[in-house]
């Protein structure tokens, strides 16, 4: 029989680590002195512990250790789900430092740009089911339905004439009670095209077709995956920016998606445009 001291230097393992162990089920000793509380191990267990602590390496939780070493049946299998997780963590973790270095180093700037008239495809982007996480449904939702959307476009023999983008789905009576039920909020997906008149006119019997009006913008860039962290700062970044006898309107905002990042658009209303009657 080994003393837990004499366990513990044998294994690498402090005897806090084994105290731990076995109030998890994961390494019980041979024998504990009822009086003393001592704990015993035997010589056998070492394999065990070397097991364990192999297991432990890789990142696996004691709860998952413990899957491992009693389903022996589907231990390769709970192994490869394991691996397949941290290597989904290693690329969350390696875009986020990608976006640290960009942020630390050249914050995103406000810019102005011009947007010019375009014909549009839109579709709404379905809502999260409650207690979802937004930004991860928002962001797979919206790139199945960009998906979608550029197969029945080119489907129609209509091309799609640049970057998809998310805009409040804020359009319609109905789509403004949902935002405002507590639903959580709504996106609609937009994409312009090129397209000739009989293009647009079956597009049309299947889908909503618009046209975007040209407007002035301000615009900030920032890298990386979505997040309503994110979007909250990109809005912040723009109605903060100053303008002169102009004001941007939070109604009429986008998000274009680039492949690297999304860009935060809102659009610029002249305030001598506002007092005439009219929103440019």
């Amino acid at each position: 029989m080994l003393s837990i001291s004499d366990f513990s230097e044998m294994c690498l393992l402090s005897p806090q680590t084994l105290r731990f162990y076995h109030s998890e089920g994961l390494l019980v000793p041979a024998s504990v002195n009822e009086q003393t509380g001592y704990r015993a191990y035997t010589f056998d267990q070492v394999e065990r512990a070397m097991l364990i602590t192999v297991l432990r390496g890789t990142g696996m939780s004691v709860k998952l250790v413990r899957r491992v070493l009693d389903e022996p049946d589907t231990a390769t299998a709970l192994l490869q789900e394991h691996s397949s997780d941290v290597q989904s963590r290693r690329r969350a973790q390696d875009e986020a430092i990608r976006d640290a270095r960009v942020l630390l180093t050249s914050w995103p700037e406000v810019r102005l740009r011009h947007a010019p008239e375009m014909t549009v495809v839109s579709r709404l982007v379905p809502g999260p089911p409650a207690r979802h996480d937004q930004d991860e449904w928002v962001e797979s939702e919206a790139t199945a339905t960009v998906q979608d959307l550029v197969t029945t476009v080119k489907s129609y023999g209509a091309a799609v004439a640049g970057l998809p983008w998310l805009a409040p789905a804020i359009e319609t009576p109905e789509q403004r009670r949902r935002n405002i039920s507590g639903e959580g909020l709504h996106w609609i997906v937009k994409i312009p095209i090129t397209a000739d008149a009989e293009a647009v006119a079956a597009l049309s019997r299947n889908m909503e077709v618009q046209t975007f009006e040209a407007r002035d913008e301000l615009s900030i860039f920032i890298p990386g995956r979505p997040s309503m962290a994110k979007h909250a700062t990109a809005l912040s970044r723009l109605m903060t920016h100053p303008l002169d006898a102009a004001y941007p309107d939070l109604s009429r905002t986008r998000q274009l998606l680039h492949d690297n990042g999304v860009e935060t658009t809102v659009a610029i209303c002249e305030l001598d445009a506002v007092e005439d009657g009219q929103v440019t």
